[in-house]
């Protein structure tokens, strides 16, 4: 059973990121995401660079066969681009999150839930979602898994 912890809001600065931006259906977005993840993976490391935070996934719009992605690193700096591997910034914003865990497949149930919270609270989503992946399906089971969903707001 997947489990939330509160919705919180946080005010969050501005974080200068790599990421390759591209669409795909969902049922190709975990290969997408651990070969993007690989390539600038393999980048950082040929530039002698680290992760500033934990890797994430940027949600421009939820159409599950079109759906426009970007998948990044947060980095501590500006850093030159590489091929389709571009230089970035998750903007300084208001946003709302919590921690998911639990089968990524379930995790919609939990965004109706923050938008229902956002909508009472007086706020309005941007339109963007991010989440964060703590861990890896790869090493952990479906139950284990930890995800930070945040989702960007405004004042109404």
């Amino acid at each position: 059973m997947p489990r939330v912890t509160n919705f919180e809001v946080l005010c969050r600065k501005e974080q200068s990121t790599l990421s390759i931006r591209t669409k795909t259906s969902v049922q190709n977005l975990p290969i997408l995401i651990g070969e993007s993840y690989g390539k600038m993976g393999a980048y950082l490391q040929e530039i002698g660079e680290y992760l500033a935070d934990i890797p994430y996934v940027g949600y421009f719009n939820m159409d599950m066969q079109n759906l426009e992605v970007e998948i990044g690193f947060p980095v501590s700096k500006p850093l030159p681009e590489k091929g389709d591997i571009k230089a970035g910034t998750i903007p300084a914003s208001k946003i709302v999150f919590c921690i998911y865990r639990g089968a990524y497949s379930e995790i919609t149930s939990t965004y109706d839930e923050m938008a229902k919270w956002i909508a009472t609270k007086g706020f309005k989503p941007t339109g963007i979602a991010y989440e964060y992946y703590y861990n890896s399906p790869m090493d952990f089971s479906e139950s284990e898994l930890l995800t930070m969903l945040v989702m960007p707001i405004v004042l109404l």
